[in-house]
């Protein structure tokens, strides 16, 4: 609900992921799983999806809990930014 509000406030997407890879220089790739009702069968089916987000600190690691927020085209590929990190890998 709190998520709903800050996404009609701001009119950004904002998505919450684990982090994959940080090999890249203040690049992530975090992957973001969301669950719809399928509409014939009605079970529930987990989508993935890999997008690549913006790390100006090189914060995050491999196996961290974020939030991204959707900004800018960056790069190419890039249009996402780290907003926080929620939990650190164990």
């Amino acid at each position: 609900m709190a998520e709903e509000a800050a996404q009609a406030k701001s009119g950004k997407k904002e998505f919450v992921g684990i982090v994959k890879s940080d090999k890249m220089d203040k690049t992530i790739v975090v992957t973001i799983q969301t669950t719809a009702l399928h509409p014939l069968y009605k079970k529930y089916v987990v989508k993935t999806k890999k997008v690549k987000a913006h790390d100006e600190k090189n914060d995050a690691k491999i196996g961290d809990r974020v939030r991204v927020v959707e900004c800018r085209p960056i790069s190419k590929e890039k249009c996402w930014k780290l907003a926080e990190i929620l939990e650190r890998a164990k």
